[in-house]
């Protein structure tokens, strides 16, 4: 089997050349901070994170740890086992109870799961317009009538440029079929390359 897991490789793949496991096989990935993202701190303090939680695009798992951490039964998932490892590896050395998993965004039927809350942490502004509507698709099919899904993303508008920007009409085209836009906030997004992150959009979506 190849490096992509003989799934087809997402547009972000195709264009780095390299899978997104090889992202962490050399040191912290570029969007690797310490500690969760700001933003995901502040929904967590809303307490907006209740019932059964999916984190997708989780990565080496400080977002997911950080929920799993208040009490709440999370399950964070990625594609990159590498990522997947080091998530496991860090619950362990912290004494946190937190599921993870490796797992296709794209096929998250594949977990036999309905989850009640959603979290996408920099994942949906990696993927091309058409993977954009498979994804919204993808997490229509693992989340219940009314799940919450919030989508921290790069934003167009931002002096500062960055990777992969969407804006709010990307947003909501891609969550036009089976989910409402409730609303798009402006916020940060820190990365190790961006001194005081990098001009985001918080989405707060409603499943249908």
């Amino acid at each position: 089997m190849d490096e992509y897991g003989g799934r087809r490789p997402t547009s972000h793949e195709r264009m780095a050349g390299r899978a997104w496991d090889a992202s962490y096989q050399d040191g912290p990935a570029p969007w690797e901070i310490v500690g969760p993202q700001p933003a995901v701190v502040e929904l967590a303090a809303r307490g907006v994170f209740g019932g059964a939680v999916l984190d997708a695009g989780c990565g080496s798992g400080e977002n997911t740890l950080h929920i799993a951490a208040l009490g709440v039964p999370v399950l964070g998932v990625d594609v990159a086992a590498t990522a997947i490892d080091a998530a496991r590896q860090k619950a362990l050395e912290r004494g946190v109870e937190a599921e993870f998993a490796v797992a296709d965004a794209l096929h998250l039927e594949r977990l036999g799961r309905a989850f009640d809350t959603i979290l996408d942490s920099g994942l949906f502004h990696t993927f091309d317009t058409g993977e954009r509507a498979a994804y919204a698709g993808s997490l229509a099919r693992a989340a219940k009538p009314g799940t919450m899904l919030y989508v921290v993303s790069f934003s167009d508008e931002g002096p500062e440029p960055v990777p992969h920007a969407v804006s709010q009409d990307d947003v909501r085209t891609a969550f036009s079929q089976g989910w409402t836009t409730v609303s798009i906030e402006p916020c940060r997004l820190e990365t190790r390359i961006h001194d005081n992150g990098a001009p985001a959009w918080l989405s707060t979506i409603r499943r249908s």
